[in-house]
Formats: structure tokens, sequence, C-alpha cells
């Protein structure tokens, strides 16, 4: 049956009114339109005061707390339980399950349980135009916030960006949006890669380096990684790096472009132009040894090269213990978490809302054998 908008607003009061609270996804069953259709007519109702919102429900003015998330469903039938407590149904939209984002998914996946809350995942794989398309399936599913990390974005400034307004609480996860756009109003959680490339720089150089290559691919970390770099050498007093960055990837990473980046980061040190380098990621720098040791001449690492890693998922399991840069990635996810749940918390009647938070979080530098320092850990 298609309702008018009044016949539609009139049809929530009155289930509301009989059920007491309900899931908005339970009205948009009910009565058979979108989740996002659904979400709109409640915020009117719940905005003109007629309606209460209750984190991803709606209940009457004054309806008791045991009412709460009832389900629509015939008579005699046993009301479903929520499927993970009565907490909030939280999406996530990263690019990938696997690599840098598998420990940030664990960090998001266990606070949203600890808040009895359920998790739903879209995947873009960095595809243009998935983001926003996994984005609207997960409202259709019936999220009352959303997690994102936008495929396209590397800084942020990129021409005809996408718009990011779904019209519930999200967070930026592990994106920092550039000033003057849209993105830049969402509040955003993410590791400081900027200052996590001064971190690998700082210690290179109390090892006394100065001559510091930095490899990297392009990628929105490989974008913080680089100012952060030429910014620590500044600070230094170091006006430009030895050599230009050398890429290791352009979209797709593959063998050939490491072994390229390994003979270009030989010519430089057999040159005497460095004596030390950072490689995002601790992947490609475990690559990258493997090429060097069958090149010739031969460099040594640490002795003709120091190297520090960037990421750390598997650094320590090279037969030479890498230096590694560590994102805080499980807190990343666990501290987006917390955002979203107090932002949804906000979206009830009468709770102040309060400032917008561009959290960054410090990685930490784990030394190891790769940069000629003892091991320790």
């Amino acid at each position: 049956m298609r309702y008018t908008v009044d016949e539609r607003h009139e049809r929530i009061l009155e289930l509301v009114r009989e059920h007491g609270t309900l899931r908005v996804t339970d009205l948009a069953a009910q009565l058979g339109i979108s989740t996002v259709t659904a979400r709109r007519d409640v915020e009117a109702l719940s905005s003109g005061g007629r309606l209460d919102r209750v984190r991803g429900a709606v209940s009457w003015p004054g309806a008791p707390e045991p009412a709460r998330r009832r389900t629509l469903l015939g008579a005699g039938a046993r009301p479903a339980p929520a499927p993970a407590g009565e907490g909030p149904v939280i999406g996530l939209v990263v690019p990938q399950s696997q690599h840098y984002f598998g420990e940030i998914i664990r960090g998001v996946q266990e606070t949203v349980q600890s808040a009895g809350g359920r998790l739903v995942i879209g995947l873009s794989g960095y595809v243009p135009g998935q983001d926003e398309v996994q984005a609207r399936r997960l409202l259709e599913a019936g999220v009352d916030g959303l997690l994102l990390t936008p495929g396209w974005m590397r800084d942020g400034a990129e021409p005809d960006a996408p718009p990011l307004d779904f019209g519930v609480p999200t967070v930026l996860l592990e994106r920092r949006a550039a000033a003057g756009t849209e993105a830049a109003e969402l509040d955003s959680v993410c590791s400081d890669h900027y200052a996590g490339a001064g971190l690998a720089v700082r210690h290179l150089m109390s090892l006394g380096h100065r001559d510091i290559a930095l490899l990297a691919g392009v990628s929105a970390t490989g974008v913080q990684v680089r100012d952060g770099y030429e910014a620590a050498l500044r600070a230094a007093g170091i006006p430009r790096p030895p050599v230009e960055p050398i890429e290791l990837y352009v979209g797709e990473q593959g063998l050939r472009r490491v072994d390229e980046a390994a003979r270009a980061l030989l010519a430089a040190v057999d040159g005497g132009k460095v004596s030390a380098a950072v490689v995002l990621s601790d992947t490609d720098a475990i690559l990258l040894l493997q090429i060097l040791r069958g090149l010739e001449p031969q460099l040594q690492v640490p002795t003709d090269l120091a190297l520090v890693a960037y990421d750390d998922d598997v650094a320590v399991l090279s037969d030479l213990p890498l230096t590694a840069v560590a994102p805080p990635k499980y807190e990343v996810g666990e501290a987006a978490v917390r955002l979203l749940l107090e932002r949804l918390q906000e979206a009830a009647p009468g709770v102040a809302r309060t400032a917008r938070w561009h959290l960054a979080l410090l990685p930490e530098l784990r030394v190891r054998q790769s940069c000629g320092a003892e091991l320790k850990s």
C-alpha cells in the first residue's frame, strides 16, 4: 500500500503508540518503505516532539524503558531477540578486511560487542563509487551509525569527491580530510602517520644518519608518511631529501615495482647519497631485503643501510627483525566506535551536542635489528 507523507506519519504514530517503542527497521518493514524513508519520517516526528528517538528506535513520549525494541510480528508470534543485545547496530565501510584493516576491524568489532551492539560490514574494494553503494546498503539494513573509510580519499582534497552525508551519525576512520571540504566537518579518528614518519626519521638521526631515503607507494597512509618524513628532515635542518622518494607501487603492488625500487635504492647507497631508509610497508621492506641480497654489489642491512619499516604487521617475522613504526590500529577502531556511540546518544531528544573531534593517535616505534640497534622486542 502506498501512503502519502501525512498518512505515513499517522500510521507510524499509531504503531508506536500501540507498541511503546519500535526499531526504525521494524517500522520500515511494517509500512513497506525503505529504512532511509522511515528514518527521515521519525526524524521529522521527533523534531516536532511527537516521538522520542532512542538509538535506532523510536518511542512514544513517556514510554517505559522495558517497552523498547519490540518486533512487529503477527498475533501469537514470539518476538525475535535483538541480534547482539540492546545496543546499536554499527555499519563499517572499509576498502578491505585484511592487511592494514584487519586489526582495525578487530578493534571495532570487540568494542561494538562490549557495548551490546552488532557490527555490519561493507567492503568497497577501492572501486570507485562503492563507498556510497556500501553505505546505502548498510543504511537499508538498519544501521544506526556509520564508520567510514573512503577508498578514494588520500588527502581529502580530491576533486569531484562524492558526498559523505548519509543522514546518520558518521565517523571517518583512518582518513584525514582537507580543510574546507565537506569531510572536514565530520568526526574522524586516525593514526597520526605524519608524526609516525617523524619517529622513524628522528630515530635514524639519533644513530647518526642524515641521508635518509623514503620508499612508499601511493596511498592515504603514503601521503601522510611522505609529508611527515619531509617535515622531520626540515626540522633537523635538512631542506630536502637526499633523493626523491622512491615509489614502491602505483595502484597494484607487484614484485617488478619492488625490484625497481631495490635497484634505485642500491644505486643511491652505492653512490654515497643514502645511508638509511624508511620503507612503507614492512611487507615491502621484507621483499626489498630479499631482492637486495641477490643484487650486485651486495648491500648488507644494517651495515651498509639502516632500515625502518612502517606498519609492523609482520616486521618482527623477517629473518632480520625489522625496526618498525606501529600505528595503533586496534585503538583507532576502538576510539572510533566510542566516539560514534557518543554521537548516537546525542541524537536523542534533549541531549546537548558537543564539538566535533578530529582525533589522531600516535604510532609507536619498535626498535629491532635492522637499524643497527640491539634487539629489544
